[in-house]
């Protein structure tokens, strides 16, 4: 990045009234760091979670000193992404919640979670590092809007009636499993198999019922106790 003489006043465009001012040129390159970072992050730790920060940095294309100088530790840096996992996750329900037909929110939910590899972020990555106050209250409000979602969905006859909240992670987890060839291919094949468990997922009066119970919650807050 060229120089300025210590005389010279740094020119800073405008912005307009009532927006965020632009970031000066070394917050923008740290924006930028963070962004690249939090990226590579999620390729490299949801391919391999055991891989090493210096991976992390290599794939962002930033130095290993940049890199712990915004995330000191590589437990902050796990517990970040599932933050923004837990984040987006909210953000998904939270769109499909106010589309009016019951089914339509249920498969726009589910559809959108799996788009967002949300659920690859947050499970590949549990037990990896300490939860917070944070991620506690974000997954509380995940679980709890997903939950609104089914419940009217079932209520309106559409959603077969012995599925429960907690089958639901389940079949999130099932569907972000689907790794197969790039990227393109990867979507492709989640899309087909979304519509073949929402399929299975349809109140239907010839419906057999499911077999055994659906995993206990503490069944599936297990996996999120802290492996030192």
């Amino acid at each position: 990045m060229p120089s300025q003489s210590q005389d010279a006043e740094p020119q800073v465009a405008s912005a307009p009234q009532g927006a965020p001012a632009p970031l000066s040129g070394r917050r923008a390159q740290a924006a930028r760091n963070d962004g690249a970072i939090l990226d590579a992050a999620r390729r490299v730790f949801v391919d391999d979670p055991e891989a090493p920060v210096a991976a992390v940095a290599q794939a962002a294309g930033v130095g290993i000193s940049a890199l712990y100088r915004r995330y000191p530790s590589k437990e902050e840096l796990l517990a970040r992404l599932c933050l923004d996992g837990l984040r987006r996750f909210v953000a998904v329900a939270s769109e499909a919640d106010v589309v009016p037909d019951p089914w339509e929110a249920f498969a726009t939910f589910l559809r959108g979670i799996v788009d967002a590899d949300v659920h690859s972020l947050t499970v590949r990555l549990a037990g990896r590092f300490r939860p917070t106050e944070e991620h506690r209250s974000l997954a509380a409000d995940a679980g709890e809007r997903a939950g609104r979602i089914l419940a009217r969905a079932q209520d309106a006859g559409v959603v077969r009636a012995d599925v429960t909240d907690d089958d639901l992670p389940m079949v999130y987890e099932q569907l972000t499993a689907v790794r197969l060839g790039d990227a393109a291919r990867t979507a492709e094949l989640r899309a087909r198999y979304v519509d073949l468990q929402l399929e299975g997922l349809r109140a239907r009066a010839d419906a057999a019922a499911l077999p055994g119970p659906p995993p206990a919650p503490a069944e599936l807050g297990a996996r999120w106790r802290y492996r030192e």
